[in-house]
C-alpha cells in the first residue's frame, strides 16, 4: 500500500521504515521533538520533516509552573502524608518571589514561563544560543529578562533552573554532574523538555545529598519510568508522566497543525519554512 505522508507522535520512524516506503513525500511530527524520527534518512530522500512549534507551548508552560510550585512547597509530599493519616506540615518551602529563575532554552515555552515568573517577583535570566529577539511573540515578551552568554554563566545564578531545550547530540547530558554542581546549594530543577538532557545518575546524587533541594520532572531518561526507579523513591521529587503538552487544547492544536503541514506540502502550498527541521530539502 502506498503512503504519501506520515504524522508521527511517539512511534519511531527509523531509516529502515523510511526506506521501506518509496512513495513517502512528507513527514510531520505531532509535537516539536524529532528524536524519534531519522531526519537524516528523510533528508537523503528529499523528504521534509515538519513540526508543530508553539501549538502546545501554553500547556507546557503551565505544567512547568505547576511543577515549580509543587517542588518549591513540597505539595506532593504533604498530600501523600495527609492521605497516609499524618499531619506533616512542611515549613521549609521556598518562597519564589525574590529568587532567580534560570531558563535554559528561551523559545515559546520559556518566554511564557518568564512572564509569569516576573509577575511573581522573580528575577529571570536565560541562555539560548538560538534565541532570536525578532521571533519573540508579541511586544515586550522578554522585557525584564536578562539574556546571558553561556550555560556556565547561567547556572550559578539559578535558584530555580527550568529546562526548555530540544534533545540532540549537543544537549544530551548537557546538565552533567559538573554543571549540576554549579547550581546554588538548595536549588530547584524543573524539566519539561527531555529527560536525556540531564545526567540522571548525577541528578539523583544531587537530590540525595541536598545540593538540590527538589526537582519537578515531567520527563525522564527512560519512559515509562521503570518500577523501583531511584527517582520514585525520593520524597523531594515531583514526577508526572510526560504530559506537559497533552491537554485536550494542546493536542487538538498540534493535530491541526500537523495535518496542515502535510496537506500544505501535498497540495503545493507548503507550511511556514520555520516549521521544517530540514529546510535544505525545500530549496
Amino acid at each position: 500500500e502506498s503512503v504519501d505522508a506520515v504524522i508521527s507522535r511517539t512511534a519511531t520512524l527509523s531509516a529502515a521504515a523510511i526506506a521501506a516506503c518509496p512513495t513517502l513525500k512528507v513527514v510531520s511530527k505531532h509535537g516539536v521533538g524529532v528524536s524519534n524520527i531519522d531526519v537524516a534518512a528523510a533528508s537523503q530522500r528529499g523528504i521534509p520533516v515538519y513540526v508543530t512549534p508553539g501549538a502546545n507551548a501554553q500547556s507546557v508552560a503551565e505544567m512547568t509552573l505547576g511543577l515549580m510550585f509543587a517542588a518549591a512547597r513540597r505539595i506532593a509530599w504533604m498530600d501523600a502524608e495527609l492521605r497516609a493519616g499524618r499531619w506533616s506540615r512542611a515549613q521549609d518551602g521556598l518562597e519564589l518571589s525574590g529568587r532567580t529563575l534560570g531558563l535554559l532554552g528561551f523559545g515559546q515555552v520559556g518566554q511564557r514561563v518568564a512572564r509569569v515568573a516576573l509577575a511573581l517577583g522573580m528575577q529571570v535570566v536565560a541562555f539560548d544560543p538560538a534565541f532570536d529577539p525578532a521571533c519573540a511573540p508579541g511586544p515586550g515578551a522578554v522585557a525584564g529578562v536578562r539574556m546571558l552568554g553561556s550555560v556556565d554563566e547561567l547556572l550559578p545564578l539559578s535558584d530555580v533552573l527550568s529546562l526548555h531545550l530540544p534533545l540532540n547530540a549537543r544537549t544530551r547530558h548537557l546538565l552533567d554532574a559538573g554543571r549540576i554542581a554549579q547550581l546554588p546549594r538548595g536549588a530547584l530543577l524543573v524539566n519539561t523538555a527531555r529527560g536525556e538532557v540531564v545526567d540522571e545518575a548525577a541528578l539523583i546524587d544531587a537530590l540525595r545529598s541536598g545540593h538540590l533541594a527538589a526537582a519537578g520532572l515531567d520527563t525522564m531518561a527512560e519512559e515509562p519510568l521503570p518500577a523501583g526507579h531511584a527517582l520514585a523513591a525520593l520524597d523531594n521529587v515531583v514526577l508526572t508522566p510526560h504530559v506537559g503538552g497533552s491537554t485536550p487544547a494542546a493536542l487538538a492544536a498540534m493535530a491541526g497543525m500537523a495535518a496542515a503541514n502535510v496537506l500544505g506540502w501535498l497540495q503545493g502550498s507548503p507550511a511556514d519554512p520555520s516549521h521544517c527541521v530540514n529546510p535544505e530539502v525545500l530549496r
